[in-house]
């Protein structure tokens, strides 16, 4: 319920469950930031016209929050979240699978693993890094 006795809607509980597991990996890759918890906030205000125009879509919302937030990292300070998993070449950052379905995992194409579920990255996958 919220402050005023009424229950909270699937789709607002959707969207603060995605919110805490995207804010759950930023701050284990230590980027959580005041202007970097804005582009959360930003997304979940996005996604929540989107699910509303797209009811079925709620499931999807964790992964595509994600998405854009990772996106607003890259053009504003870099890749996010970098890859653990391979240490030699360039540093790479990991992708949100699926693009658009439920459980979404954070994985590594190069090395063809899932490391974490969104919301599970364990500290030390590094912060943003220049592209």
């Amino acid at each position: 319920m919220d402050p005023s006795g009424h229950p909270i809607s699937p789709l607002e509980q959707a969207l603060h469950a995605a919110r805490a597991l995207v804010l759950a990996d930023l701050v284990a890759g230590e980027v959580a930031e005041a202007d970097v918890v804005s582009l959360v906030e930003d997304s979940v205000v996005q996604r929540r016209w989107w699910v509303e125009q797209w009811p079925d879509g709620v499931e999807f919302v964790a992964g595509l929050i994600a998405q854009d937030v990772q996106d607003a990292l890259l053009e504003r300070y870099g890749r996010w979240p970098l890859c653990p998993v391979c240490e030699a070449g360039d540093p790479h950052a990991l992708d949100v699978e699926p693009e658009l379905g439920p459980d979404p995992h954070w994985v590594c194409h190069q090395a063809g693993v899932k490391v974490a579920a969104v919301g599970s990255l364990r500290p030390a996958t590094g912060g943003a890094a220049s592209s």
